[in-house]
């Protein structure tokens, strides 16, 4: 109680936490809605690669004096498009072209950092977040990002549904597939880019699939997986920025903890999907 207490008393006094909490909020809201249509599109790979291919794009707008944010989309985005170029013009399967882009780009990133050494250039931060170090204009695009990405979320909801459960049944009716991949792939870039600052490059996936995830454990209906999955992505990083105001942690390593412990929990206790109550359910049926 003490240490929430103190948490609350840092939280009012100082302007730099209450930047890093509204922004914990705003990663944890995107990520689990744009989580959800990740994991049941079975894109958890695509969804690393483009959180690690936006390095470069990084550290040449660090280089140019230009927002980081402006180019981690621009590199983002390209690595989505050059991935569907390699899969649609060759042999190689998309979780190669995934493979090669990510690891590629990712190689680039460092070599480009390592060059830069004696520079303002922090690899650790960019790595693994600081979202004690979130700025007012840092939250302000931020706010931005996840107003686009829930408009758009809200505006094709149903063109996105259908393609994620029956793409067969999409293109019959005519919906435009591809755009909606890549719209997807716009939207995803856009939500690694948000949450760069709070859990880095390295660990933003987690928190793009793990609150899905837990979501999806708990329930069946996708409207209510949504929800879920925001709630948990909430929780996760408030309770992160706790644990790393208090413990002096790194605030992403904190996060992404919080989001693993609430879906190991899910994962044994769910009511329908968990291992405990299932394992119940089998000795009353073979009682």
């Amino acid at each position: 109680m003490d240490q929430i207490l103190l948490f609350i008393d840092q939280l009012i006094r100082y302007p730099y936490l209450q930047n890093a909490l509204f922004a914990a909020i705003l990663v944890g809201v995107i990520c689990g809605v744009i989580g959800c249509f990740i994991i049941l599109r079975g894109m958890a790979l695509m969804g690393d690669a483009i959180s690690h291919a936006v390095l470069p794009g990084v550290v040449i707008a660090y280089m140019l004096g230009a927002s980081f944010f402006i180019g981690a989309v621009i590199t983002g985005v390209l690595t989505a498009l050059s991935i569907g170029y390699i899969t649609r013009n060759s042999k190689v399967k998309e979780d190669s072209a995934i493979g090669i882009m990510f690891t590629a780009m990712f190689a680039l990133g460092i070599a480009m950092i390592t060059g830069l050494q004696g520079t303002s250039v922090d690899l650790w931060h960019i790595l693994f977040g600081n979202v004690l170090a979130v700025s007012r204009a840092d939250l302000w695009i931020t706010l931005g990002i996840g107003i686009f990405v829930i408009l758009m979320v809200i505006l094709f909801y149903r063109p996105l549904l259908l393609s994620t459960f029956d793409e067969t049944m999409a293109k019959a009716s005519g919906l435009p597939v591809r755009f909606i991949h890549y719209m997807l792939m716009l939207l995803l870039s856009l939500v690694t880019v948000a949450s760069l600052q709070t859990v880095g490059i390295i660990l933003v996936v987690a928190m793009l699939i793990t609150p899905g995830a837990t979501a999806y454990l708990l329930t069946e209906r996708f409207s209510v997986m949504l929800v879920l999955s925001a709630v948990t992505g909430v929780i996760s990083a408030v309770s992160g920025l706790f644990f790393s105001v208090i413990y002096d942690i790194s605030s992403g390593a904190a996060i992404v903890l919080v989001a693993s412990v609430l879906f190991a929990t899910a994962f044994f206790f769910s009511p329908k999907q968990g291992i405990i109550p299932r394992y119940f359910r089998s000795l009353q049926h073979s009682s």
